[in-house]
């Protein structure tokens, strides 16, 4: 179910978001629902890739929570050159399982 969100925007930012409606044949209300999107999208994906880094979530679970497929969230990882959080203890723990 769709919601109303009310805001106010600078002048230059309306008649961009105008100029970007005529050039793409929509009304107002879809440019501002793509950007939206689009802009919210990304700072999950960001989010959890900090948290990734951090070690306060996996990146399976990053990638659930932005629904991405484990492979999309590296490629994400690669893409924005994430640090991977692993240690060499960890190291160690998966080489003792694949002997």
């Amino acid at each position: 179910m769709a919601i109303t969100v009310t805001t106010r925007i600078e002048e230059d930012l309306g008649k961009l978001i105008d100029t970007i409606a005529k050039e793409e044949g929509v009304d107002r209300s879809t440019i501002i629902r793509r950007a939206l999107s689009k802009a919210t999208r990304e700072w999950l994906i960001e989010k959890c890739l900090e948290d990734y880094e951090a070690g306060r979530i996996t990146l399976w679970q990053g990638a659930r929570k932005c629904d991405l497929s484990l492979w999309e969230m590296i490629d994400e990882v690669k893409r924005r050159k994430i640090h991977v959080p692993y240690t060499t203890e960890e190291l160690r723990e998966d080489l003792k399982a694949l002997q």
